[in-house]
């Protein structure tokens, strides 16, 4: 095999396994909560040019610029792009990797798949409603799950209980 022939082998491997797999929902069944589809341009007049690279086009925020991964009161964190309610603030814990971190989900919120985009696989989550990404999850957190969920803080709004 060529260099050439083995390089394309790899990148349809790669493009082939980060296709993503069929919807599932963390936790119970997504099924019951309604899709919200919008087209591109709508998702542009509703969000800032930071939510919209986050949630839409799968980007990430630099670490400690979120106001949110302070945030201490008791409340809901909620879908910015939707307002589906995520987490409750006893699910946030601090992880001191400068996005806020939670170590469970409401049940069904979000959908997963694999990412390949630094070449080893992650897991990474979705809006259940809106589709919009969140971050990545890992089995790094504390107990009595042993996941962290990172959440972009941009993505995030706070509703104070």
């Amino acid at each position: 095999m060529t260099r050439r022939g083995f390089f394309s082998a790899l990148a349809g491997t790669l493009a082939a396994a980060s296709t993503p797999p069929p919807a599932r929902a963390a936790g119970a069944s997504a099924s019951s909560i309604e899709p919200l589809e919008l087209a591109d341009a709508e998702w542009k007049k509703r969000l800032t040019s930071a939510q919209y690279d986050v949630l839409r086009r799968e980007g990430t925020e630099r670490p400690f610029t979120s106001p949110l991964n302070d945030e201490k009161r008791k409340g809901v964190f909620r879908c910015v792009a939707c307002d589906l309610p995520l987490y409750t603030s006893e699910m946030k814990f601090d992880s001191g990797t400068g996005w806020p971190s939670f170590f469970t989900t409401l049940p069904g919120v979000f959908h997963t798949k694999t990412d390949f985009k630094l070449v080893l696989p992650r897991t990474e989550y979705h809006c259940a409603r809106c589709g919009g990404h969140h971050g990545h999850v890992f089995d790094d957190g504390p107990p009595p799950t042993g996941k962290r969920y990172c959440n972009n803080g941009v993505a995030l709004k706070f509703v104070p209980a």
